[in-house]
């Protein structure tokens, strides 16, 4: 079994009992240097404290189950502006914020930047300049809010 196999278990657990979304683990390093990256997002904004709430939980949890036998560092915290969003969750506390959306339609793959203006069910609503474009979720191959100055 592969090592981030082994801990992901008491990871995606911590992850669900904090009401938050498992964006991605990222484990680099050997043995005795490992560093655990883990990524999580909520329906809100998460603070610098529910990382750290959440790294001691589950750096207890690691503990408690013996999972890690050789040091680690473990590091936790939000995706960030720059990471693409994941969940149909993380677009509602970005509705109003312009977006650049890669997406499937009709047998091809479609690129626009706009404005999340609209959530109804799995559809996305965009205003693209005088344009409005409904994507559906499933449809969203890539998805990035983009930082207005």
């Amino acid at each position: 079994m592969e090592f981030k196999d082994k801990i992901l278990p008491e990871i995606e657990k911590a992850v669900q009992n904090a009401g938050l979304m498992l964006v991605d683990v990222i484990v680099r390093g050997k043995d005795n240097s490992r560093i655990i990256e883990i990524f999580v997002d909520g329906d809100d904004f998460v603070t610098t404290k529910v990382c750290a709430d959440l790294s001691r939980e589950i750096g207890e949890a690691f503990d408690k189950a013996e999972l890690i036998s050789s040091k680690y560092r473990l590091e936790v915290s939000s995706p960030g502006i720059g990471r693409p969003l994941k969940f149909l969750r993380q677009y509602k506390k970005n509705l109003d914020k312009h977006f650049e959306i890669e997406f499937a339609e009709e047998n091809e793959t479609k690129k626009i930047k706009g404005k999340l203006i609209e959530i109804n069910g799995q559809v996305l609503v965009f205003g693209a300049g005088k344009e409005v474009i409904k994507i559906d979720f499933s449809n969203i191959k890539n998805a990035k809010v983009l930082i207005r100055f």
